[in-house]
């Protein structure tokens, strides 16, 4: 029996994105699913996010990212792969 692999996503969420909770959300969701990594705001008023996990888990984030919190209105998601770093827990940054 192999251990699963691990995946590293960065993305970009654009729309009302700052201040309606979506990087303490963003903690919650990642640490029940599992995943590692971190979210933080950006001086352009997106957020970015990177996760680390499981396949499935990784993208179990980048799907909630798609719609974010309840008071959030994501108008747009970026996704990009990357090498994972070995990222320990989740961070907001």
């Amino acid at each position: 029996m192999g251990t699963e692999p691990t995946v590293r996503t960065r993305v970009v969420a654009s729309g009302l994105v700052q201040g309606v909770f979506f990087r303490e959300t963003c903690r919650r969701e990642a640490r029940r699913a599992g995943v590692t990594g971190w979210v933080r705001n950006r001086p352009d008023g997106t957020v970015e996010a990177v996760f680390e996990g499981p396949p499935e888990s990784v993208e179990r984030m980048v799907a909630w990212c798609r719609r974010g919190p309840s008071r959030a209105h994501v108008r747009g998601l970026t996704t990009l792969p990357e090498e994972p770093e070995g990222l320990r827990e989740f961070e907001v940054a």
